[in-house]
């Protein structure tokens, strides 16, 4: 059989670049002429099949690359769905498993849902009904909202594709809709039979009038003025340079991959010492993350949303724009994903990379010799957008001078809202006349594939506490930390403790700094509430991961989902429950950490129309990985800017 060759490149492919436009059409041709793809097949995702570890690290420069992608496919007509990866070598079928729903999962939600969800409630007698109940009968006027539905276990829906739609009421073209909620409601959608299989209509509430459209004026107000200009320039260019998706910056080096799913990937993350190539990150990604809300009610209870494994966060990535979202001397990397038929589509700017200034990195003004000496902290900047309906959430890897490396999400956007009930009903803020938004989560999943000065690491969890008097302790001050290694994955399911300080150190035994102490990287959380759905809530088997803070689970290639493969109304127990079940040991091997972190978001007034952006994320800042502080060979400012005091010798 022919297959469909990708196009020559003039560069060499590395196993880890994204998949560029050619190989996706390559890719669909191949399995086209396997007969996988009829003319009611669609494409739920479409992405690359990374090859494992080992033998990436085993490619060579210039050595052609074994590239394959992964499909998950699905018969919109019958429902039936299959995981197929195609390699892009030969054109070969390399795997392909028929999926059982009631079993596995639903493949993600597809483009074409949202509008064929709104079609269906349109055309359904019942709801036109309710809705005209509400003094609503332009039924064009409503916007359809359809959401994941979960999984519940209930009779009529085992097996069954579906999503859960909400209604808003848009007054014109350019309404913000989410201001004008049609509470009490909620049609369950059949999207492979075409039907609404049940219609909840459990409390007709006024739906609110009150304007949201926060950029005209009347909402706005007039501009504020006095703002003057900042201008960042680099007069000579920006520090790093950029080689395809080879990114280098003060002697930190990475690969920057992104994906229909994951959106923003960073791979082989390494610092330079002494000519010396220090790997710490292998992979880092936030491969998921579940948005729970807390409204009990008849027609919210079921609102919870894994943003990348049902809806595919990285497919949702916008365009950026110089001035708005990236400010200075930036450089702009596309991302090619692919519609719903498997055709490549060109997400321009998705991803940005930029250096900011990053205030103080170290001073010192010293008592006794007179020396006053100060330096400036830079960070290397690689983020990326995406909007979820109404969620926008920004990615921002951040590199620093002094070897540390943060992840900070932005999170903006408008609320989700609801009408408003009322001061008895607890689980919602009234934002706005009428208005309410439910108090809810945003619970982010890290997977850190750590390389620490090699594959064999340990983790050791830290705690600093005082100590009681004693003859060792007589007037009650000592502070001291205690540090328990996590053994195996039964003991590595970890929970922040702020009282004491808690972090995770990421350690080589069998590589040493100069004091002879084992290198390492320390992982720093933010506080915040894990899930706090009831242990008996059926999102609480779907989201195990959310469970807890931290899980440390040993190096497996098929493991980079920490809610599963199949997100989409699975039953429960899949990801992070799976990969622990074989209690692995967790010393001195290769090693992957699984950060759970974000807030607990009760809106306020403040928040609506359009909300401030919110922050959460963690740091890794190096532990004994130098044997000193590495900043101190970064140069003065400049004496244009800054007066520096020297030493006199």
């Amino acid at each position: 059989m022919n297959h469909a060759a990708v196009p020559s490149d003039p560069r060499p492919l590395h196993p880890l670049d994204p998949v560029a436009a050619a190989e996706f059409d390559a890719g669909r041709a191949a399995l086209a002429e396997h007969g996988l793809l009829g003319a009611n097949t669609r494409f739920a995702y479409f992405g690359l099949d990374e090859q494992p570890k080992d033998a990436v690290l085993g490619h060579r420069p210039g050595a052609p690359a074994a590239r394959s992608l992964r499909a998950l496919l699905i018969d919109v007509v019958t429902g039936e769905s299959a995981d197929v990866v195609v390699s892009l070598s030969d054109g070969t079928i390399t795997s392909k498993r028929t999926i059982d729903p009631a079993v596995d999962g639903q493949v993600p939600i597809l483009e074409q849902d949202f509008v064929r969800a709104e079609e269906i409630v349109h055309a359904d007698e019942g709801w036109r009904a309710a809705m005209a109940r509400r003094g609503l009968t332009d039924v064009s006027a409503i916007r359809a909202c359809p959401l994941t539905a979960g999984c519940y276990d209930l009779p009529d829906e085992r097996g069954r594709r579906i999503v859960r739609v909400l209604a808003f009421h848009q007054t014109d073209p350019l309404d913000l809709a989410w201001a004008h909620p049609v509470d009490g409601v909620a049609a369950y959608v059949d999207l492979v039979e075409g039907r609404v299989l049940r219609l909840v209509d459990e409390l007709d509430l006024p739906v609110p009038v009150t304007s949201g459209n926060y950029d005209l004026p009347e909402v706005s107000g007039p501009p504020r003025t006095g703002l003057r200009p900042i201008e960042i320039t680099q007069p000579e260019g920006p520090s790093f340079t950029l080689d395809g998706n080879a990114l280098e910056w003060q002697n930190w080096s990475l690969r920057i991959g992104f994906d229909a799913r994951e959106g923003l990937t960073l791979h082989q993350i390494a610092y330079d010492q002494c000519g010396r190539r220090r790997p710490v990150i292998y992979r880092a990604s936030v491969p998921e993350m579940v948005v729970p809300y807390g409204d009990p009610g008849p027609t919210r209870y079921w609102q919870n949303y894994f943003d990348s494994g049902e809806y595919l966060i990285g497919r949702l990535a916008n365009s950026l724009e110089l001035g708005c979202d990236c400010l200075g001397e930036i450089r702009y990397l596309d991302g090619v994903v692919t519609d719903d038929h498997g055709r490549p589509r060109t997400i321009g700017n998705a991803v940005c990379v930029h250096e900011e200034d990053a205030g103080i990195l170290w001073k010192h003004t010293d008592i006794f010799n007179g020396s006053a000496q100060t330096r400036r902290q830079r960070r290397l900047v690689i983020s990326s957008f995406s909007t979820v309906g109404n969620y926008d959430y920004g990615f921002y890897w951040y590199f620093y001078l002094d070897g540390t490396i943060e992840l900070e999400v932005k999170l903006t956007g408008i609320l989700f809202t609801s009408a408003y009930r009322g001061a008895d009903w607890p689980y919602a803020t009234e934002v706005a006349p009428g208005l309410g938004a439910p108090g809810h989560q945003h619970l982010f999943s890290a997977r850190l594939d750590m390389t620490v000065d090699g594959p064999r690491n340990s983790v050791e969890e830290i705690d600093v506490h005082g100590c009681p008097v004693g003859p060792d302790n007589p007037y009650g001050n000592a502070i001291t930390r205690s540090i328990t290694p996590l053994r195996r994955e039964s003991e590595a399911g970890r929970v922040c403790a702020p009282e004491r300080g808690r972090v995770w150190r990421v350690v080589n035994s069998e590589v040493t700094n100069g004091l002879g102490q084992p290198v390492g990287f320390t992982l720093y959380p933010q506080a915040n509430p894990t899930l706090l759905a009831d242990p008996s809530a059926p999102l609480y088997g779907r989201a195990g991961f959310a469970t807890r803070n931290l899980w440390v689970t040993r190096y497996d290639p098929a493991h980079r989902y920490p809610a599963g493969d199949l997100v989409n109304q699975h039953p429960g127990g899949a990801g992070i429950p799976e990969f622990t079940a074989g209690d692995r040991e967790l010393t001195d091997t290769d090693l992957v950490l699984w950060h759970t972190f974000g807030p607990t978001h009760f809106p306020r007034p403040e928040d609506w129309p359009v909300m401030p952006v919110d922050r959460c994320g963690f740091t890794l800042k190096p532990s004994g990985f130098f044997d000193r502080n590495p900043a101190l060979d970064v140069p003065a400012p400049a004496p244009a800017h800054c007066h520096a005091v020297p030493r006199d010798r």
